[in-house]
């Protein structure tokens, strides 16, 4: 089967969500050629006539898609009968990230695609505050559990019918504002020159070219910036100061990787931490072991 993945990411956990998927699609069926193009400001418009499923992957801001990715599936030209997989990502599990997609899927239907479903994977944070390794680990365990799921509803060519909510949509339009955020909070961001090293990271790495070296060789911010945190988060010194969400902001990348295969974590950090913002959590898990557990127990 020839797939694309089509995908934005900010922090790179819906690079690393993408690569999952593909090491699982070639597990399945060695034969399957699997083309990846990843969202960024430069990018051109993909002819999907040349693939049989195109799986779509994001991470969720606000209860809604980011501006670039949005803008870009809008200028491209959805098929008839073509197969299409939402795989989104986000932090939490709340019921609201659900009209995230809701702007894609109606792009398919009228269109007269076919949805086989949507996935919600749980990945860490970028900002707010810093996940401890043992609950990425259990997120992690969820989301391998909903992979196969996704591969399982594939294969068996399972279809599940999307049901619109109006109040999500409601809070979804709501929260749009968010995109105004990005241009406002640009004026205030700020460079540390005491720590800044001149690697010119935060340059190379912005997804829309949004920071630029000056005649003076200073960093300067121009303000078209999507708030996903690529710059401060990557940034080798911490030196990016990034305005009204400094207090929000992590600054060091998780490694992904070594926290996936570190046997030592258990990934039960829920057990004892299911309070607060945790306790949105047992929930969602549950309900993917549920259907986990149908399909292959």
């Amino acid at each position: 089967m020839k797939i694309l993945i089509i995908y934005f990411t900010g922090t790179f956990n819906t690079l690393y969500l993408v690569n999952k998927i593909k090491e699982r699609l070639i597990k399945e069926d060695s034969t399957n050629e699997i083309t990846s193009f990843v969202i960024d400001i430069d990018s051109k418009r993909v002819d999907l006539s040349f693939y049989e499923l195109i799986i779509f992957s994001y991470p969720i801001y606000a209860f809604n898609m980011p501006k670039i990715f949005i803008k870009y599936i809008k200028k491209l030209k959805f098929l008839p009968n073509k197969k299409y997989i939402i795989a989104k990502q986000s932090g939490e599990p709340i019921s609201f990230n659900n009209s995230s997609s809701y702007p894609l899927i109606s792009l398919i239907k009228r269109n007269k695609g076919i949805l086989l479903n949507e996935y919600h994977f749980l990945m860490p944070y970028n900002i707010h505050f810093r996940y401890p390794d043992n609950f990425i680990k259990e997120l992690f365990n969820y989301d391998k559990k909903l992979l196969e799921i996704l591969i399982y509803e594939l294969k068996n060519n399972i279809v599940t019918k999307i049901k619109k909510n109006l109040i999500y949509s409601i809070n979804s339009n709501i929260f749009k504002i968010q995109r105004l955020g990005g241009t406002i909070n640009s004026y205030l961001y700020k460079i540390d020159y005491s720590k800044c090293i001149h690697c010119n990271k935060c340059i190379n790495n912005c997804p829309t070219h949004n920071i630029f070296l000056n005649k003076d060789n200073k960093l300067r911010f121009k303000h078209n910036c999507l708030m996903c945190m690529r710059c401060s988060f990557y940034c080798p010194k911490d030196a990016i100061n990034i305005g009204f969400l400094k207090k929000w902001k992590i600054n060091g990348a998780y490694d992904l990787d070594k926290i996936n295969k570190d046997r030592s974590l258990k990934g039960d950090y829920l057990i004892n931490n299911h309070k607060g913002f945790y306790s949105l959590f047992p929930k969602k898990i549950e309900k993917i072991n549920n259907l986990y557990n149908k399909y292959f127990s």
